[in-house]
């Protein structure tokens, strides 16, 4: 088998970050560092990928990333995680924000082909499974992004929502909530998911959500206040919300404040991503952190081994979320 950047770095005892840097003499690296790199490569016969680029000109050292809604704080969080992850291995971003339509999606992936990117990060729902179907016949890397389709042999790197959702419910049902109402993307099998979970934590206590207490929005600030409008107008208001995006609780949050309805004391509410909204959000959201920095990482890893093996098995890396704690639930048995 042909030896990788991979089986340089491990037999040199260095990250593929470094092999990397030698290739492209790029960062500072020790000269001591070098000579062991170049020994290694010279010992298994592994010409760089550089070097293959510079005679056929195929490699640009790209990536082309596809997100729905680049104004989303949890979007723009996984841009900037996943370009500080592709400066260390000497590739730059090409990032496309699809606002959720399917024309745009499909513009995007043509133009990232035609810029003849390594490959490609997907962030985005698919809405035409032909297009990315094509991807794969075509051999282009690409990794989807907390996406999963099971029409798709595709390496995915995701966080577990449905554990994150499970999370949300069992920890409202320990504060001694039983009327909960949610607020999630119906559209994008990640809400479906954290819906999912939510479900079974309140099942597992024989309590059952009712439909009419399940209100769906895109994670926009438009939608998100409608949605917030039909749980405020509810006769009997549920005494905690789930939301499936910290867009979505923020945006509550403050419709809630306009119509004079106290969180948490009137309304306890949790969020999930862990964003920034999370974080400056009065009082402090309590929410379900995804791994934005792990989920980068090993999205540029899994993409880099796509690159350097064209034959390379779909794999599905699943990563666990976890709450994090602040003051936007009370405990309602306390009240």
């Amino acid at each position: 088998m042909k030896p990788t950047i991979y089986d340089v770095a491990e037999k040199a005892g260095v990250s593929i970050a470094t092999v990397s840097k030698v290739v492209n003499n790029t960062g500072h690296i020790s000269s001591k560092t070098k000579k062991k790199v170049f020994d290694i490569m010279r010992q298994l016969e592994y010409q760089p990928s550089s070097l293959a680029a510079a005679l056929t000109g195929k490699r640009t050292y790209t990536i082309g990333v596809l997100v729905p809604d680049i104004a989303n704080p949890f979007f723009a969080e996984v841009a900037r995680a996943l370009e500080n992850n592709a400066r260390e291995i000497g590739y730059s971003i090409i990032l496309c924000s699809t606002d959720y339509q399917m024309e745009r999606e499909q513009e995007y992936l043509e133009l990232l082909l035609k810029k003849q990117v390594d490959g490609i990060i997907i962030a985005t729902e698919p809405k035409d499974l032909s297009a990315f179907q094509r991807l794969q016949n075509r051999k282009v890397p690409h990794v989807m992004f907390s996406i999963d389709h099971m029409a798709l042999s595709a390496q995915v790197v995701s966080t577990d929502d449905m554990r994150g959702g499970y999370l949300a419910g069992s920890y409202l049902l320990a504060k001694g909530h039983r009327r909960m109402a949610v607020i999630t993307e119906l559209n994008r099998a990640s809400g479906l998911l954290r819906l999912k979970g939510f479900k079974q934590a309140l099942h597992d206590q024989g309590i059952e959500l009712e439909g009419s207490s399940v209100i769906d929005a895109v994670s926009k600030i438009e939608n998100a206040k409608q949605a917030a409008s039909k749980i405020l107008q509810m006769e009997e208001k549920p005494t905690a919300v789930f939301a499936s995006t910290d867009l979505i609780a923020a945006v509550f949050m403050n419709e809630a404040r306009k119509a004079n309805v106290s969180i948490p004391y009137d309304i306890s509410v949790i969020g999930f991503d862990n964003t920034v909204h999370a974080e400056i959000a009065d009082p402090g959201l309590t929410t379900i952190a995804q791994p934005i920095s792990d989920l980068a990482r090993y999205s540029i890893q899994q993409l880099l081994k796509s690159i350097e093996q064209p034959d390379l098995q779909g794999h599905r890396i699943l990563l666990t979320p976890r709450l994090i704690e602040r003051e936007s639930v009370i405990d309602v048995r306390d009240v």
